[in-house]
């Protein structure tokens, strides 16, 4: 299901969708033509851009889809939209004084990540530094950061177990159901989450228990080295059942829920505040 939108930028409309099964943002190409080219027919420039793309060999015009959005007649009309990755490819390809802070935004991120392949401790400070940004604590930091590590350890051995592509999600919604009593999906609903991650809008508690799910699945894997993706589920089933156990356990002492609608602070300042600060200089590179 898409549910549909209308943002502004500069004063003027970008029509949107949000794609709850890819949990991810569609956009008008027309509307973000339109504003960064500052041009009277966007139709027009968005059909002369896509023969310039082909003409070079680029596959994006393949992979745009289609979605009926409102007109400005008040009709739901077909266009062509992008996702966000389509969208700042696009953005790259669109000679334009609007476009260049992108462009510059999208060169800086490229070499930062490029020097974390090199120098992974870049990427921790990197995280830290966000989260910092965004408000949380620093003891929740740390749960957070070593709970990245877990997951990356319960990954690997998914991965040494044969577990490939959406596979990963499956076993995720596995372990959720059973710790949690929730799919992964349903978590994010409560929390009024769309693309934002699910982890950081979790407490201390929710964080621990969900930690505790993955560090048990990784351990059970490993002794019982399941060789189906049948055997990866009931794995996945069993370690989330530990830490389902310790929440229950855990809510019959203490009389409250260990799972709450609670989520992290102000997202749309945090997309601000990242946005008014990527352009300053700074010793560490950050996201």
């Amino acid at each position: 299901m898409v549910d549909k939108d209308v943002k502004l930028f500069e004063n003027k409309r970008v029509r949107t969708a949000w794609d709850e099964e890819k949990e991810d943002w569609l956009f008008s190409i027309i509307d973000v033509v339109e504003i960064l080219t500052g041009t009277d027919n966007p139709r027009r420039y968005w059909s002369d851009l896509k023969r310039k793309l082909n003409a070079e060999g680029s596959q994006l015009y393949e992979k745009i889809v289609q979605l009926k959005m409102l007109a400005e007649d008040g009709k739901l009309r077909l266009t062509d939209v992008a996702d966000t990755e389509q969208l700042l490819r696009l953005i790259q390809s669109i000679p334009s004084p609007k476009a260049e802070p992108f462009k510059v935004w999208l060169a800086s991120v490229g070499k930062d990540r490029i020097n974390e392949t090199f120098d992974p401790e870049l990427a921790i400070d990197r995280a830290l530094v966000t989260y910092l940004r965004k408000g949380y604590s620093k003891d929740w930091i740390g749960q957070r950061l070593q709970a990245i590590q877990v997951r990356k350890e319960l990954t690997d051995e998914w991965g040494e177990r044969g577990v490939a592509g959406n596979e990963y999600a499956v076993l995720t919604d596995e372990i959720t159901k059973a710790w949690a009593n929730l799919t992964t999906r349903q978590y994010k609903n409560l929390k009024g989450l769309t693309k934002e991650n699910l982890r950081d809008n979790m407490s201390m508690l929710e964080l621990t228990l969900n930690q505790l799910a993955e560090v048990t699945t990784t351990e059970i894997s490993k002794e019982q080295k399941p060789q189906t993706f049948e055997e990866n589920k009931q794995v996945a089933k069993s370690g989330g059942e530990v830490a389902g156990n310790a929440r229950r356990d855990i809510e019959k002492r203490t009389g409250k829920p260990v799972i709450t609608s609670k989520n992290a602070i102000d997202f749309s300042r945090l997309l601000t505040d990242i946005t008014n600060t990527e352009n300053k200089p700074n010793t560490k590179k950050e996201k």
